[in-house]
């Protein structure tokens, strides 16, 4: 495998290697977050299948457990392919990933229902759906590192920006093909096993994604890795104000994020009342024109500096969250729901555009994937993961409203911590890397 750790000016040749990296490394976190989305975005439809309930509400509150539940074993995958990544490589990490979450969606594709096999049904769905919370956990760092580390000095906000770019691309595919059974199945069909179609697909997809990672260059060298301090929690904890800096900005913004995103179709059909049919349009439109916005943001992160896009994100986000929920809690026009869901997303685009890369520049490359890994998915079990199941359980208890509070309380948290941070796209461990 060729190396991209060379100090030399990046030549037209080694743009197109690089170029060529992002694009490969983009396909299987697509894939990854395809698979993992696709949960969320059937669950309307399979939750009567593994929680026979009367109640709408207390079927997607079980569903939502599950999906939260995944997240709970982002950390262990945070750990496993941060250590993994810095003491193997990069790329060996990224390949073992897509392969863990094929495995999981598969297994759910063929899943037998509660009226077939009981209680063991719900249960095997919490299995599959902890083993792909255990391969996406270590698929954000890994990717954001390397995505990182093999984007060119000066434009690293633009190439970087390409990580959430497949993220939602992979939100975006899941809607796409939830909108194509839509329509060309019915509700009853939709229920008896039109919604296992999604999770074959992606397993299918997670194939090839595993075939284009294996012609991925590594961006460490042999030196790096074999330091005593590579992928240990020892050397991580030289690095705790790193640490507990991104855990800071991370709770707010994986929660608005998981708000607006996987949330917003359940919002709109559950409190809002829109048809299931057409709140799956509003957010297939909403979650593509935020897909288009993460290169802007992120070449404009180039320009005013990390720090500065943190601060922009936590203002607006503090400011701008009640007004939105309470506007699409009382929305009836599609266009209206599209346009404040858009002006949402707007939002948490400050953060997102640069999620990855604004960690990566903040650890040294012999610990920056478990640093990113870790720090991301502790944050993200505890605040993002659980977004679904608060907001779902404060709706039930008859105190919705209070969950508008609590992403603005967590948004503000992270314009603090961005408040008091150094610009690490001036100050980081990246500021000399090619």
């Amino acid at each position: 495998m060729t190396d991209l750790t060379d100090q030399s000016v990046a030549s037209a040749h080694d743009t197109r290697r690089r170029i060529f990296a992002i694009v490969g490394a983009s396909s299987g976190n697509l894939v990854e977050w395809f698979d993992f989305y696709v949960y969320s975005f059937c669950a309307l439809y399979f939750a009567p299948a593994f929680f026979p309930s009367g109640n709408p509400t207390t079927q997607l509150l079980n569903t939502a457990g599950v999906f939260a539940a995944g997240f709970l074993m982002r950390p262990i995958g945070g750990w496993f392919f941060g250590r993994l990544a810095d003491k193997h490589g990069r790329r060996t990490a990224m390949m073992v990933s897509v392969f863990m979450m094929c495995g999981g969606s598969l297994v759910i594709a063929v899943l037998p229902t509660y009226a077939q096999i009981g209680a063991l049904a719900p249960a095997l769905l919490l299995l599959a759906r902890l083993f792909q919370g255990l391969s996406v956990g270590g698929e954000y760092g890994t990717s954001a590192t390397y995505m990182s580390e093999v984007a060119l000095k000066g434009r690293r906000g633009f190439f970087a920006s390409f990580q959430y770019v497949t993220l939602i691309g992979g939100q975006l595919c899941a809607l796409l093909v939830l909108v194509v059974l839509q329509q060309t199945l019915s509700t009853e069909e939709l229920k008896a096993w039109g919604w296992r179609v999604p999770f074959v697909i992606g397993a299918l997809a997670a194939l090839i994604a595993l075939y284009l990672r294996k012609s991925l260059d590594e961006t460490t060298t042999a030196e790096t890795r074999h330091r005593k301090e590579a992928g240990t929690l020892r050397g991580l904890w030289l690095h705790k104000g790193a640490f507990m800096t991104v855990l800071g900005f991370t709770a707010g913004g994986s929660l608005i994020f998981y708000t607006f995103t996987t949330y917003m179709q359940k919002y709109l059909v559950n409190t809002a009342g829109m048809h299931a049919k057409t709140a799956s349009n509003v957010m297939t439109a909403a979650l593509f024109v935020y897909m288009l916005m993460q290169p802007a943001f992120g070449a404009l992160s180039d320009r005013i500096g990390r720090r500065r896009s943190m601060l922009f994100f936590g203002f607006f986000a503090t400011i701008g969250t009640v007004p939105l929920l309470h506007a699409l809690k009382d929305v009836t026009s599609p266009y209206a729901a599209f346009g404040l869901v858009v002006a949402a997303l707007a939002i948490v685009s400050f953060y997102t555009s640069i999620s990855g890369l604004i960690k990566a520049e903040m650890f040294p490359p012999e610990v920056r994937a478990l640093g990113v890994g870790l720090s991301y998915a502790v944050a993200n079990a505890i605040f993002g993961g659980s977004a679904e199941y608060v907001a779902l359980w404060l709706k039930q208890a008859g105190s919705e409203s209070t969950f508008y509070w609590y992403v603005t309380a967590m948004c503000a948290i992270a314009g603090v911590v961005a408040f008091l941070m150094r610009d690490p796209s001036k100050e980081g461990y990246l500021r000399h890397a090619p």
